[in-house]
């Protein structure tokens, strides 16, 4: 009897304690779907859209899929330029960004076409949704650690990133991951949201990693808007479809201009470096012992400006030198120590060695939520 009382109140502390996890389950904001070559489904509890096909092929799937959570947040630009600008800001930042539309790359235009053609959006919400990193800067800040192969418990190198900005409570909720298989280029997966069509933080097939910060000023007095340039969401998706390492990647960023001053954080399968780019110039940076750190501002001798070199956020990664091998749980903590509290919304770990990622959403901050993983290889495989 005393057994029998035992294993139910057991079995009753089981079930309490199962409770509060159940309740503490995200919510999902996106509906499971197929439509043509593309499907959107939750695969260990992350949102995964896979598209395939034509440019033209992609947009009707992306607008079929995930053409409802783009109403849903399509005011986002707007609301979030008149709470940090001033309305008054909204007409001169749409004209900026109509101003970059000849520069975007042909078959991503098309794509943005074939979405709008089958779907309900805005135009110039659209357009200003998918060039406010270039035409207004403050809104993203961001952070990431590289651990070399040869610093790394895994053997393969680690990429870890927080997505640091102002989400207004909407777009925090919408983190999406895609996975693009555009017909005859790399297969890759960019961590963004419905709606955004290039990549901020993203790997391909060939185990080439990117994750943009932005920068806000530089030593070359570049200005900090060129009219001219490819919107870099765009041009860095450019690098995950057209290039296999960090050299490809360079001598394409190089070959086009660029609309304002960033750093790209850039892992391959065996090197790491930080593309440090204004609208002037593009200087390589490398990490040393193995790890390679950027946050927010320039450290090259060439663009550093030196009262910005004290980032606390730079200091605190930088002590990674200090450790021994790290792994993913290593990494994990060392970006949940330099989380921007509500700002962080997003936090990933890439392993190119293995096309894996792991990839924290949901709460703010991201960097304190579990790191699901996801297998990418078959994935990236039509």
């Amino acid at each position: 009897m005393y057994r029998l009382r035992k294993n139910c109140w057991g079995l009753l502390w089981l079930i309490l304690l199962a409770i509060p996890r159940a309740q503490a389950a995200q919510p999902r904001y996106f509906e499971e779907g197929h439509s043509g070559h593309g499907e959107l489904r939750y695969i260990n509890e992350l949102p995964v859209l896979e598209v395939t096909g034509t440019p033209e092929e992609i947009g009707r799937e992306k607008s079929a899929l995930t053409g409802d959570e783009v109403k849903a947040i399509a005011q986002y630009p707007q609301q979030f330029i008149e709470r940090v600008g001033g309305a008054e800001r909204w007409a001169k930042l749409l004209h900026m960004a109509k101003a970059l539309l000849p520069q975007f790359p042909h078959d991503h235009l098309v794509e943005i076409r074939s979405f709008r053609d089958h779907s309900e959006v805005d135009r110039d919400l659209g357009i200003i949704g998918n060039t406010l990193p270039d035409i207004y800067r403050g809104g993203f800040g961001c952070s990431s650690l590289i651990v070399e192969g040869r610093r790394s418990a895994t053997g393969g190198p680690l990429f870890g990133r927080n997505l640091d900005f102002y989400s207004l409570g909407i777009l925090d909720k919408y983190s999406l991951v895609t996975v693009y298989r555009p017909k005859s280029k790399h297969a890759f997966v960019s961590i963004g949201f419905p709606g955004l069509f290039g990549c901020l933080s993203g790997m391909n097939d060939a185990g080439l990693a990117l994750a943009v910060h932005e920068v806000f000023m530089a030593r070359d007095h570049s200005p900090m808007f060129n009219p001219k340039g490819v919107p870099y969401t765009l041009a860095f998706r450019r690098v995950l479809e057209e290039c296999a390492d960090i050299g490809q990647a360079e001598r394409l960023l190089r070959s086009i201009e660029r609309t304002t001053m960033l750093n790209l954080a850039v892992c391959d399968r065996q090197h790491s470096a930080v593309f440090e780019m204004t609208p002037k110039s593009l200087v390589v940076r490398h990490g040393s012992g193995g790890i390679c750190v950027c946050t927010n501002h320039f450290r090259s001798p060439e663009l550093a400006v030196d009262f910005l070199m004290g980032c606390r956020r730079y200091q605190i990664l930088s002590q990674a030198r200090l450790m021994d091998k790290l792994d993913v749980p290593d990494v994990a903590e060392k970006l949940n120590e330099v989380n921007l509290g509500l700002l962080t919304v997003q936090t990933m770990i890439f392993e190119p060695a293995v096309l894996k990622l792991h990839l924290a959403i949901g709460g703010r901050p991201s960097s304190s939520q579990p790191m699901r993983p996801l297998e990418l290889g078959p994935l990236f495989q039509p």
